[in-house]
């Protein structure tokens, strides 16, 4: 896996160019997200979509990863995004949500699910969304963790990364040790918003607290 290390907040152009490069050959990228270390591939990159699938350890229909968009734009082209929705998003995003909506016909058909969904992140990272949108479209996106003992272990030092995923993907954008917990997933498609996993981000707007 190559190494290459990347500023948070100032993202250089030369190993930005390279991991796109590497995503549009079909490789799995591990990148910096406003949470944790996300891994990832070209949302186009069939064969790259069935790896991530086998390197997790899960079914298509046991498991439905997110969509990085660089934009609410680039957002609408993939999910159905209602009124009500589109001022959601508007108030949280960028940050560390995921949220599921509606999916489009413009998802490709081997990351279409049976309910039509799809999981929806815009991270308040600048290396991140510098990677999208220079790649030009989403980066399909599961969590870097590993299992051991039947248990979920995330990891966001880059040392551990490296010793741990190193065959398993092409490129590494190394930031440094991140300290944050995966996003919080919020199902949008019924009449009320619906909590799927609480993460880093504040439920305060949906339970007053």
């Amino acid at each position: 896996m190559l190494r290459l290390h990347v500023k948070m907040e100032h993202p250089q152009p030369r190993p930005i160019a390279q991991a796109v490069e590497l995503l549009r050959s079909g490789g799995l990228a591990i990148y910096p997200t406003d949470t944790t270390y996300g891994l990832g591939c070209d949302i186009y990159a069939k064969r790259t979509v069935d790896r991530l699938y086998q390197l997790k350890g899960v079914s298509k229909k046991e498991r439905r990863f997110s969509f990085i968009c660089s934009d609410l734009s680039e957002v609408a082209r993939y999910a159905i995004v209602e009124n009500r929705n589109y001022k959601l998003l508007r108030r949280h995003f960028p940050g560390k949500y995921t949220f599921i909506l509606p999916s489009t016909r413009e998802v490709p058909k081997v990351l279409q699910t049976t309910a039509r969904t799809i999981g929806i992140r815009i991270p308040e990272n600048p290396a991140c969304l510098e990677l999208v949108r220079s790649l030009g479209h989403p980066i399909i996106n599961t969590t870097v963790s590993r299992q051991s003992g039947g248990l979920t272990n995330y990891t966001n030092d880059p040392d551990e990364i490296m010793q741990y995923f190193q065959r398993s993907a092409e490129v590494f954008l190394d930031a440094g040790l991140l300290y944050g917990e995966p996003t919080t997933i919020v199902d949008l498609c019924g009449s009320e918003p619906k909590v799927i996993r609480e993460g880093s981000g504040s439920l305060a707007w949906i339970t007053g607290a």
